[in-house]
């Protein structure tokens, strides 16, 4: 499997449903530890600057997909293309799919108060045989109680999921997941704001703007409060960072041209 370097971390060179068969055969097989599935986007190449420790995370994960169209620009600037984007809501929507399909088990934790369960209800009326066998939303900050930190991994043990979604967002979904690889799961994957998009609590944009590579313009439209320090800081952190990596390669690039002359 091919991975590209972009920041200080790796992504795989994958489409949609190969990732969605990979995550299937993960699934099937008998391992020591969940898989650890993480959808990166520039926000993820932003912190994995600025902390050695979650940069480490997500070297070591099972299997990284590219979550944003600027990450796929960015691959090719640098002369080693992504195929193509694989958005972490979709994945979610396509794995519950074969779930429903293959009779796998999911879980869903984190997300705002009720947004699991409406994207549950969702979920379940457009598969029917889809066995969601835990729906968890714990108090903000849980992870740092450690009685509810052990109510919740308590649960989830009994519930033995084969796919854990997790949507704390980055990076507390991935650090969260790396402290919980004990947990009987199959596979654990951070889906960051997933659970509200698919329960319609935050609009989603139209398809011709995620083509665009806009969809982080139209999520700071819709939540400027919330969003407009992590997309305009972060979006030039990332574009400092591609700038840069493409600079060294040129630099290289020009260096050995002159020594083969």
């Amino acid at each position: 499997m091919q991975r590209i370097v972009l920041g200080h971390i790796w992504i795989d060179r994958l489409k949609m449903n190969e990732v969605v068969d990979l995550i299937n055969m993960m699934v099937s097989q008998k391992k020591e530890r969940p898989a650890h599935i993480v959808t990166v986007n520039a926000q993820f190449i932003q912190i994995a600057r600025r902390e050695p420790r979650f940069a480490d995370i997500i070297r070591h994960a099972d299997l990284c997909v590219a979550d944003g169209v600027s990450l796929v620009w960015a691959s090719r600037l640098l002369g080693n293309a992504l195929p193509e984007r694989v958005n972490g809501t979709d994945l979610m929507v396509e794995l519950c799919k074969t779930a429903a399909a293959n009779g796998s088990t999911v879980y869903f934790l984190g997300g705002r108060p009720g947004a699991a369960d409406h994207a549950a209800q969702l979920l379940r009326s457009t598969f029917s045989s889809l066995k969601i066998v835990g729906i968890d939303c714990p108090s903000y900050g849980f992870a740092q109680d450690g009685s509810l930190d052990s109510e919740v991994s308590n649960r989830i043990e009994l519930a033995k999921p084969d796919i854990l979604f997790v949507g704390l967002g980055a990076p507390k979904q991935e650090y969260w997941i790396e402290q919980h690889s004990n947990l009987a799961a199959k596979v654990m994957i951070g889906i960051g704001g997933s659970f509200e998009l698919i329960a319609g609590f935050v609009k989603r944009a139209p398809l011709f703007v995620q083509k665009l590579g806009c969809e982080w313009l139209w999520r700071l439209c819709m939540e400027p409060g919330r969003l407009w320090k992590r997309y305009l800081d972060g979006n030039a952190v990332f574009i400092y960072i591609v700038i840069r990596q493409w600079m060294q390669h040129w630099y290289l690039g020009y260096q050995n041209l002159q020594e083969r002359d």
